[in-house]
C-alpha cells in the first residue's frame, strides 16, 4: 500500500493521527458556515406563530448550535479542542423556501482553525429545528450545509464565491 505522505492526518505507517499544532503560532481565527431548513408552508406558519407542539423551536435551536460548536472535538476523531471565544447562531425565516437560513460564526484564537466548530454548530441547529418540528412535519429538508468563510491561518482566508 502506498501512503500519501501530504496527508496531515496520517503517520507514516499510514495511520489515523492528530496533526501537533503545538509549534504554531496562535492567531486570529473564524470561521462562518450556513445550512438552509426547507419544510411546508403550513410547518413554517406554525413555527412562525410560536405554536410548535414543543415549544420555542428558534431559540432551542440557536442555543444547540453554540452547545454544539464547544463540543465539536468530542464529536469529529482528530479535532483539536478549542478555547472559543466567540459564537454567534442565527436562524432566519425565509418564507420564499419556505423555511431557515442558519448561519454560525466561530471566533478564536489558536493555533488552528474553526471551520469544522462552525459547521457542527449549523449541523446541529438544523437537526434541533427538524426535532422541534418533526411532530408538525416528518418530511422537513436539512440542506446545503457548507462553510461560507474563513480566516487566518498558514491556508490564508477563503470566501465561498458565487449564490449560495
Amino acid at each position: 500500500m502506498e501512503i500519501n505522505r501530504s496527508l496531515s492526518h496520517l503517520d507514516s505507517q499510514g495511520q489515523a493521527q492528530m496533526v501537533d499544532v503545538s509549534g504554531k503560532e496562535l492567531t486570529k481565527r473564524q470561521a462562518v458556515a450556513a445550512a438552509q431548513v426547507r419544510m411546508k408552508t403550513t410547518t413554517f406558519n406554525t413555527i412562525q406563530a410560536g405554536n410548535a407542539p414543543k415549544g420555542d423551536v428558534l431559540g432551542t435551536a440557536r442555543l444547540a448550535g453554540i452547545m454544539a460548536a464547544k463540543q465539536t472535538s468530542q464529536l469529529i476523531p482528530l479535532c483539536h479542542p478549542l478555547p472559543l471565544h466567540k459564537i454567534e447562531v442565527q436562524i432566519e425565516p425565509n418564507p420564499q423556501l419556505p423555511g431557515y437560513q442558519i448561519q454560525a460564526s466561530v471566533t478564536t484564537k489558536a493555533e488552528t482553525g474553526v471551520e469544522m466548530e462552525a459547521l457542527t454548530a449549523v449541523s446541529v441547529a438544523a437537526l434541533t429545528l427538524y426535532d422541534m418540528a418533526k411532530a408538525l412535519e416528518k418530511s422537513i429538508e436539512i440542506q446545503s450545509i457548507r462553510l461560507l468563510s474563513k480566516t487566518g491561518g498558514k491556508s490564508g482566508d477563503y470566501q465561498i464565491s458565487g449564490d449560495c
